[in-house]
């Protein structure tokens, strides 16, 4: 089947309207690297675009389900495996980009892999997304049998904190989205623990992942205080201050809190609007 088709092998407008999205960052990169609208050295910035967007399809694909769960939407899940493989083909777009920016050099590609921490985990990273990509199918699972398939395929949590850590170390000065994404990571993980704990994602109640969104957001302001303080010695208390105000703009734990606060209130206002249209409709009286 094609990648726009449902199980059933029609065309799905679901399917198609996010394989078209799915390109849309890659087609951007592209046209600005023709008309050198990215900055004086457009490979580089290529390269790092690139690498942006493969965290955070990674990050989509594991928010599949959740979002399945608390929007009650169960067709979402025939997207994880699209949005999963998309982030496999970014990060070999981005490491191709890096290696062309190395001019080909196999040697040099290979040496600075192994010698810099940040390029050696994020290859790693790379290793174990082309691995759950090449497993994807229907008929690998079947092959791998079951449990093992699914034991595999939770190295994604691992590739996905391999990143994130990557991001931190490549990011140069601004901190700001690579404190989001680990706050998401940490919301994400939360879910999952609270999802195992349960027994399943489907006894977790609404207003339990709620509660998740500040969780992840004090995680993140506390992440943030800790890294400043113990890399350049900034008062803990001056950052958290920070965090509850808008003096310097918005910081990266209230990104968190918007972001998995949204979500949770799309769930709640999809369910509200549910129950009004199952609840039955007054009678009419026959004078009317």
């Amino acid at each position: 089947m094609w990648p726009w088709h449902d199980d059933g092998g029609r065309v799905s407008p679901l399917k198609l309207c996010v394989l078209i999205a799915l390109a849309v960052p890659a087609a951007l990169v592209v046209w600005r690297y023709q008309t050198h609208a990215l900055g004086a050295e457009p490979l580089n910035r290529a390269i790092h675009d690139i690498g942006n967007w493969t965290l955070k399809l990674i990050f989509l694909a594991l928010a599949v389900t959740p979002a399945r769960r608390i929007l009650d939407w169960p067709q979402l899940l025939m997207l994880r495996r699209m949005v999963g493989v998309a982030a496999f083909a970014y990060v070999a777009v981005h490491l191709g980009l890096y290696a062309a920016d190395q001019a080909l050099d196999l040697g040099k590609i290979v040496g600075e892999i192994a010698l810099r921490f940040y390029l050696t985990i994020g290859f790693v990273a790379l290793v174990i997304l082309a691995a759950l990509a090449a497993t994807s199918t229907d008929g690998m699972a079947r092959r791998l049998g079951a449990r093992p398939w699914r034991r595999l395929h939770r190295l994604v949590y691992l590739a996905a904190l391999l990143a994130v850590v990557h991001f931190f170390i490549q990011t140069k000065a601004a901190l700001d989205e690579p404190w989001v994404m680990a706050g998401l990571f940490g919301w994400l993980m939360l879910y999952r623990g609270l999802a195992w704990r349960r027994g399943s994602d489907r006894r977790v109640p609404l207003w339990t992942i709620a509660l998740l969104a500040p969780a992840a957001a004090a995680l993140t302001a506390l992440g943030e205080a800790s890294y400043f303080w113990i890399k350049l010695g900034v008062d803990p208390t001056r950052v958290l201050a920070a965090n509850l105000g808008l003096d310097v703009g918005l910081r990266p734990a209230a990104v968190v809190l918007a972001i998995t606060l949204a979500l949770s209130a799309a769930g709640a206002l999809r369910a509200a609007a549910r129950r009004h249209l199952g609840s039955p409709q007054p009678a009419r009286s026959a004078a009317t």
